[in-house]
């Protein structure tokens, strides 16, 4: 029989989502081709068939369900940012399963530190065990837009504070507390603190140390750590805030306490208070929006970004500022060392992240990409 020179051969076939596919190519679509693109061994692949999947409604719920079980950090959270607003119990059972949810309030107050609002919230983490009981929670920090910097009104700010910008931030995992000395000792083999405490935040550490850290955790762990970009760490910290603090117009020694920044230089309305000197235990005050604990206070956390005095020509995609000549790096949220109005959302550090920056007041956080342009 003779071929039919106009019909595709099988060996043609591609999957879809090829924009323009090949001349003569069969495209297989619709669910098969969603599921034959969620076996390829490619990252990107399987998120683009997820994103496709959407179109044929229930009939690839069980596929994306399926994917919460896939190896990779990335495709997994395109997974459940799918199926997160979901009702069906056993959607809900499923996330819990894989991507467990933590509860916990939320506390808003006025410029006077009187607390106006309290909400129940929830938040999806995964935990890492780094061995020996030691455990390292990542929370689920879902994309968005926000204005990174502060306005011209804001009590305190400084002109490395603007221009303010819109910033489109992708889905990553966030630490839900700054790295504790057990996590670095079960990491790193040692403590650098000088006052041992196994729920302490790790200080002294300067940026090569932390970037150190990510190296040796991604290693560990088989997952890509890295720092915070300085615009994932404001996103995060805001939790979807335009105010001064997550907290509101100001913080309270009952929402950061004074030991975690120095109280004797309060913020807007709120009056003095005891200044102990010291961080405190993670997690001892209440979370923002987002479940991320100690973003204002306790200690300065590394970002990955060079620094800049300003904004001008800054990323708008979320990644991390790597352009320029200042070898100095950012630091964000403030410490227990510094004043209430340093502890800011908007707040920016500069420091030259070398070994003459081991300060008993620096420390940082970590992250891990699902979807990152920084990735």
């Amino acid at each position: 029989m003779t071929e039919n020179q106009n019909q595709p051969r099988e060996y043609e076939a591609v999957l879809g989502g090829q924009n323009p596919p090949p001349l003569g190519a069969a495209v297989l679509g619709g669910i098969p081709g969603v599921k034959s693109r969620l076996a390829s061994p490619i990252v990107e692949v399987k998120i683009a068939a997820l994103s496709e999947a959407l179109k044929y409604g229930d009939a690839a719920l069980d596929l994306i369900i399926g994917v919460l079980q896939d190896k990779s950090m990335a495709v997994k959270f395109t997974a459940y940012s799918l199926l997160k607003d979901r009702d069906e119990p056993n959607i809900k059972q499923e996330l819990q399963k894989y991507l467990p949810i933590f509860d916990f309030d939320v506390i808003t107050v006025d410029s006077y530190g009187k607390e106006n609002r309290r909400s129940r919230h929830y938040a999806h983490f995964f935990a890492e065990d780094l061995g020996n009981g030691v455990v390292l929670e990542m929370v689920s920090i879902p994309g968005g837009t926000f204005m990174m910097g502060s306005p011209a009104t804001e009590e305190g700010r400084d002109n490395c504070e603007s221009p303010q910008h819109q910033v489109t931030v992708p889905a990553f995992y966030a630490g839900k507390y700054p790295i504790t000395q057990a996590q670095w000792q079960e990491v790193m083999g040692n403590n650098p603190c000088l006052l041992k405490r196994e729920k302490l935040p790790v200080v002294g550490v300067c940026w090569p140390d932390a970037v150190e850290f990510c190296g040796k955790l991604s290693q560990k762990t088989g997952k890509k750590y890295r720092l915070l970009s300085e615009a994932e760490w404001e996103y995060a910290c805001r939790a979807g805030t335009t105010t001064p603090f997550h907290f509101g117009e100001t913080i309270t020694p009952e929402l950061v306490n004074d030991v975690n920044y120095d109280g004797n230089r309060p913020y807007a309305n709120v009056p003095k208070s005891l200044y102990p000197e010291q961080t405190t235990y993670v997690g001892s005050f209440p979370p923002n929006a987002f479940g991320l604990y100690d973003m204002h206070g306790q200690v300065w956390e590394w970002c990955s970004d060079r620094w800049h005095s300003n904004y001008n020509g800054a990323p708008t995609d979320g990644s991390s500022w790597e352009t320029g000549t200042d070898n100095n790096r950012v630091q964000r949220g403030g410490s227990w060392f510094h004043l209430a109005v340093n502890c800011r959302c908007a707040f920016r550090l500069s420091d030259s992240g070398g070994n003459s920056s081991r300060w008993s007041w620096m420390g940082f956080r970590v992250a891990v990409a699902s979807v990152s342009p920084s990735a």
